[in-house]
């Protein structure tokens, strides 16, 4: 009994060390990203007032730098001090929500050298995806016609405008920032070059997710697959809004939508959670992500940023709102997922061909041939 004891506690103790080495790793991602690329996105986003290419400049610049919170928090900003239009901001911010689903996709790649693991890490991942899409395609068209989501959300940022300087810390930055800055100066130290001390980060923040990707599968696995199946699967699986309210509240505190997801993915990549199951736990996370850009807008004090990021609120609710009680609809990204899943089985390299159009190569043709004919 006390071995049993003692052998379950241990395996607890890794799969938080593992955990916490998955959440570093994402963490030194985003900031290799970030450096990469930040100051490419900012440019990127103000280069046209095209809503259409918005739309993409929004999903390519998030997709480099690897955070809507990031993407949107540039935007509240540059809004904020008049560098583009609300009108402008508004289809930037819809790109940003499909962008960030490619942190979910690098975290399923983590799987591909275990085929049936790969299949389930890809269904999951590209839910995400899929959900967001049909987001963008429903509101995107209604918002250019009609302006609806501007007009209810300047609304709204007058009611809340006298609200500003709030300011609150993610408790996962909190924790990993001593582990990340230390292997940042420990890099800086060698004196090889920023470029150089940034790829290292990137190339570090790999390994770092391939090895606690395939311990946190491994120790799960053997360690609370019932416990979670039954507590996850037949309580929010079948009472979706609970796994939506939850997932709403904890992204709101952590301030990261893609660490919310990208938790999911080897849950279901080992076959413990469904894609039924982490379904409302992503729409959720799109709305809690929100909070970020909210309260950055709260800090200019700028009626035209409160503006931006409530619209940014308003996508994710209206998008779950709209999608979530039509059961044939609510279908789709599942299904779509699915056939995604199954592809990944047959053919794993159509998975990356497949991450390169969608978040780089179609934004990165139709950005350029929009500014060739300018």
């Amino acid at each position: 009994m006390h071995k049993k004891i003692f052998a379950t506690s241990f395996q607890i103790f890794l799969v938080i060390g593992f955990l916490y080495l998955f959440l570093l790793s994402i963490g030194l991602m985003g900031l290799a990203f970030n450096s990469f690329g930040k100051e490419f996105a900012e440019n990127l986003i103000k280069t046209t007032s095209n809503p259409l290419i918005g739309l993409f400049i929004g999903l390519m610049a998030t997709s480099i730098v690897q955070s809507s919170s990031t993407t949107t928090s540039i935007v509240v900003g540059m809004v904020g001090y008049n560098v583009i239009t609300v009108h402008n901001a508004i289809p930037i911010i819809m790109g940003a929500n499909i962008g960030t689903t490619i942190t979910c996709m690098l975290v399923s790649l983590g799987h591909i050298t275990r085929r049936e693991e790969f299949k389930r890490a890809i269904t999951g991942s590209t839910v995400h995806d899929f959900f967001n899409i049909i987001c963008v395609c429903i509101l995107f068209p209604l918002q250019i016609t009609t302006g609806f989501l501007e007009k209810i959300a300047t609304r709204m940022s007058i009611i809340f405008s006298n609200f500003g300087g709030i300011k609150f810390t993610s408790p996962l930055k909190i924790i990993t920032k001593p582990a990340i800055n230390f292997i940042k100066e420990g890099l800086a130290n060698l004196n090889i070059g920023q470029n150089l001390t940034y790829i290292l980060l990137l190339i570090i923040s790999l390994i770092l997710l391939f090895l606690s990707l395939y311990f946190i599968v491994r120790l799960m696995k053997s360690l609370v697959i019932e416990r979670v199946e039954i507590i996850l699967n037949n309580i929010i699986g079948r009472h979706g809004i609970l796994g939506i309210i939850a997932s709403l509240i904890f992204t709101a505190i952590i301030q990261s939508s893609s660490v919310t997801t990208s938790l999911m993915v080897p849950l279901v990549a080992s076959g413990i959670l469904t894609v039924e199951t982490i379904y409302p736990i992503i729409m959720g996370a799109n709305i809690g992500t929100t909070v970020t850009a909210i309260l950055a807008a709260f800090a200019t004090g700028n009626m035209a940023a409160i503006t931006v990021a409530f619209v940014h609120f308003l996508f994710n609710v209206i998008g779950v709102l709209f999608i979530y009680p039509i059961k044939s609809i609510r279908r789709i990204p599942i299904m779509l997922a699915t056939i995604m899943g199954n592809l990944a089985y047959k053919k794993r390299r159509y998975i990356l061909l497949y991450t390169l159009f969608v978040f780089f190569i179609i934004p990165g043709l139709l950005i350029f041939i929009a500014e060739l004919f300018k």
